[in-house]
């Protein structure tokens, strides 16, 4: 069945945000699952079940790397609902799985679907509205979004509690169905025959080219990219903390929606100092203080043995916070010299990030000692690592 009539704008609000939120919850709703799947698929290495995030993360990037071309070639609808089903696949998969090699499989299989409507549905946002309509709709949707976060870790303790860790990937595939038919029934296609472009792999090859051959789009890059290692090291080993460092396993849900509400202003600041400050300089504030605070706790730690559960919470909402100053104006930066290239190119740049970002991090995350020491010293490299590309980028200016 294919939809004549465009959705409402709240309605396709509502659809473009479930969209968005598929990668937050496949991720975020792990959180507090992590050491029951390792203890149960893993036994002798537990720590290996902080995997599940990059594995995801790693199949994501990979899927946005050609997603965007392959949906200018076939379409937007058919492409999005051929990785929902890839995503409810893997789901199934890894709700099955028997042992950790086989979940993890399952997870970068996961990540490889939902790059679809993660991807495409901006392009479906971009077919229908531009301008001031286009930023408002994204405004409101991003608005939406950010309950996610706070919500996803709550779902994902509450199944594990009542049915157990393979619960939570059963609901990706009620997740899937109901975005899938919505968008079936609901969504009619944006981008007809006659506008589609044929699948060729020289544009992406030259967009490739002016990415890796631009010196100064490479160091945004590379500071992009080790922002994404610092995100991911946090999102691996936050559940553990909690748990073993603090006690705090049951509450973690509630902990971790309340950072994600606290830290979620930092988009809106960021729209607002930007005009003042210009994004380098916001840039630099954010990397600075992020390695404030990690020297800070570091000494404190390296002093004590132990930082207090306030102070750890503090530095987890400042370092979510500063995000919110550095993603999206890294972005923008990165792209500015690529205009020409702007829509193959932000598909590489993510993808390239996406996957490269997970590769660091998974080492790091792999480092827990039920401490932590590693979590610190993680993201205080990544830290540097970004502050370093940033003053290499000022040599192109």
């Amino acid at each position: 069945m294919t939809p004549t009539r465009n959705m409402g704008f709240v309605e396709f609000v509502a659809f473009t945000a479930l969209m968005f939120a598929s990668v937050a919850y496949a991720i975020d709703s792990m959180l507090p699952l992590i050491i029951p799947m390792g203890e149960d698929l893993s036994p002798n290495s537990v720590q290996s079940a902080q995997l599940v995030i990059t594995s995801f993360v790693f199949g994501l990037g990979l899927g946005t790397l050609g997603i965007g071309p392959v949906s200018d070639a076939f379409g937007r609808r058919p492409v999005i609902v051929a990785g929902i089903v890839v995503y409810m696949i893997a789901a199934a998969l890894a709700a099955l799985s028997t042992s950790m090699e086989m979940l993890l499989a399952a997870r970068f299989l996961q990540g490889l679907g939902v790059a679809a409507p993660r991807v495409v549905t901006q392009a479906l946002v971009r077919d229908q509205y531009a301008g001031r309509v286009m930023a408002r709709l994204m405004s409101f949707s991003m608005t939406l979004f950010v309950l996610v976060p706070a919500i996803a870790p709550l779902m994902g303790a509450t199944l594990g509690n009542l049915f157990g860790w393979r619960a939570i990937f059963w609901s990706f595939l009620v997740f899937g169905a109901v975005s899938g038919l919505w968008l079936w029934f609901r969504q009619p296609e944006t981008l007809p025959p006659e506008r589609r472009v044929p699948l060729q792999v020289k544009p992406v090859l030259r967009a490739f080219s002016e990415v890796f051959a631009n010196k100064q789009v490479m160091a945004y890059l590379s500071a992009l990219t080790f922002g994404f290692a610092s995100m991911f090291v946090w999102l691996s080993t936050i559940a553990p903390i909690f748990d073993e460092v603090y006690g705090r396993a049951d509450s973690f849900p509630l902990w971790f929606a309340v950072s994600a509400l606290l830290s979620a202003p930092g988009s809106l600041v960021n729209a607002y100092l930007v005009m003042q400050l210009g994004m380098r300089r916001l840039i630099f504030i954010a990397l600075v203080g992020q390695l404030c605070l990690i020297a800070a706790v570091g000494l404190l730690f390296l002093l004590g043995g132990h930082v207090p559960f306030w102070l750890f919470f503090v530095f987890m909402v400042s370092h979510f916070f500063t995000v919110g100053l550095i993603f999206g104006n890294l972005n923008a930066l990165a792209l500015e010299p690529l205009g020409h290239v702007a829509g193959t190119a932000s598909s590489v740049m993510g993808g390239v990030s996406t996957m490269v970002s997970a590769a660091v991090a998974a080492p790091m995350t792999m480092l827990y000692d039920g401490t932590i020491a590693p979590l610190v010293a993680g993201v205080g490299f990544c830290a540097v690592a970004s502050l370093v590309s940033m003053l290499v980028a000022r040599r192109w200016d």
